[in-house]
């Protein structure tokens, strides 16, 4: 964190990895994920990636109890130990159990948790979904942050797990948001100020968390564009096929593309990427 007075950084207070070889820094072996938001759509697929790169990974889904399935799917697949939680993260929630649930550790915490405004333009909409979709989308990734960066700031200072054990093939934590190519565009022809000004003011909260948490952890988030998901499925064909003409991929995406973006970031292989946003939208915001 930089000095109140002076402005100025710390020189050399992030430690680098200790490796020559490009693909071990993919690997998160022994590493423990929470993922919010993953019963199902981009916050599964993006469990599923933790996984397969070697992550304990608590999955936090709020009324799809479908995520209990789908945890011990993951156990079983990749071999690594899965549990899913049921968490409002509208309420703050400390992280606390979680983490000596799995060894003690965190490394990695994915504020995935979202929802969208269905309801058109925002002077014909419910101030009710307002408050909701902001309580959510934005309210809620803070109360993550803030839970997920005390176990950090704590694991860097002490270097030990939570119940004392030394804290091995450890960097830096990561906190990854899912914004949304609607924090840099006004999409046409939907109308959804409000989710918007949510995903624009996640994309600027964390690059000033990766200035605030610099030594400690790393924040950064990912913007997806149109992708195939529960959460889109309210928008009608017709609507569809508008914003298809204006991708120049000319499809929505898959969860399964965002894979490798998520993986990078919460992987050693981004430890000199904090403070960004990452753009996969089939080139929407590109023209």
């Amino acid at each position: 964190m930089a000095d109140m007075k002076t402005g100025l950084f710390p020189h050399d207070n992030t430690p680098a990895p200790q490796s020559d070889l490009v693909m071990p820094l993919f690997s998160l072996k022994g590493r423990t994920a929470i993922v919010s938001g993953a019963g199902a759509g981009i916050g599964l697929a993006v469990a599923h990636a933790l996984a397969e790169a070697g992550a304990n990974v608590a999955i936090w889904y709020n009324s799809n109890k479908k995520a209990l399935d789908e945890a011990a799917r993951i156990e079983e697949k990749f071999g690594v130990k899965c549990r899913a939680y049921q968490v409002n993260v509208s309420t703050y929630e400390s992280v606390d159990q979680i983490v000596l649930d799995f060894n003690g550790r965190l490394d990695v915490f994915v504020a995935n948790s979202g929802i969208a405004w269905e309801e058109g333009s925002f002077v014909d909409g419910s101030l009710d979904t307002m408050h909701n979709v902001l309580t959510v989308n934005l309210d809620g990734t803070f109360y993550c942050a803030k839970a997920a960066a005390l176990h950090w700031r704590r694991q860097r200072q002490e270097r030990t797990t939570a119940d004392g054990k030394p804290l091995d093939n450890y960097l830096t934590g990561s906190f990854i948001c899912t914004a949304s190519m609607s924090g840099h565009i006004a999409n046409i022809p939907q109308m959804q100020a409000v989710y918007n000004a949510s995903k624009a003011a996640v994309i600027h909260a964390c690059k000033s968390l990766a200035v605030e948490w610099t030594g400690f952890a790393r924040a950064n988030s990912i913007s997806p564009g149109y992708i195939k998901t529960d959460i889109s499925a309210f928008i009608p064909d017709e609507t569809k096929k508008v914003f298809k003409d204006k991708i120049p991929m000319g499809r929505e995406g898959e969860p399964e593309e965002l894979k490798g973006a998520y993986l990078y970031l919460a992987s050693d292989a981004s430890s000199y990427t904090t403070g960004i946003d990452i753009l996969v939208d089939g080139g929407y915001c590109a023209p």
